[in-house]
């Protein structure tokens, strides 16, 4: 855990001003827990992390009518573009669409061509999210 807090911290502490990476491992301590949502999937290679996505309730608190979310796609950058991320983000579709989960939803500042490439669809800009068919 404190490895993907560190990661997360480092790549996404612009997006949550104010929390530090002990709040970011103790919000992230409820993955662990019994059931899909929220949880946590992670990619090993030789035995060592090299990416992670999650599925959470809720990623944006101007839209929590909308539920679940894909969030926290990362990959180790010496690691991309090795098709990691993309094997992350299919996983958490199929667990969410096991589960009777139709559509997932995400944001990104600046990775939407990814998710589109995925088959999710972007949402009206107004709406600030993309939803991805599970």
């Amino acid at each position: 855990m404190p490895t993907l807090a560190a990661w997360h911290q480092a790549e996404w502490a612009y997006l949550n001003p104010g929390e530090n990476l002990g709040m970011r491992i103790a919000r992230m301590q409820a993955y662990l827990q019994d059931g899909l949502v929220p949880s946590t999937f992670v990619y090993e290679q030789r035995g060592q992390p090299v990416g992670s996505a999650a599925i959470v309730a809720s990623d944006m608190d101007e839209r929590p009518q909308w539920s679940p979310w894909l969030a926290s796609v990362f990959v180790v950058p010496e690691f991309r573009r090795q098709g990691i991320g993309s094997r992350l983000v299919r996983h958490v579709m199929a667990q969410a669409a096991a589960a009777g989960h139709r559509h997932l939803y995400l944001f990104t500042p600046d990775q939407a061509a990814f998710y589109q490439n995925l088959g999710c669809n972007r949402l009206p800009k107004k709406a600030t999210a993309a939803a991805g068919s599970a």
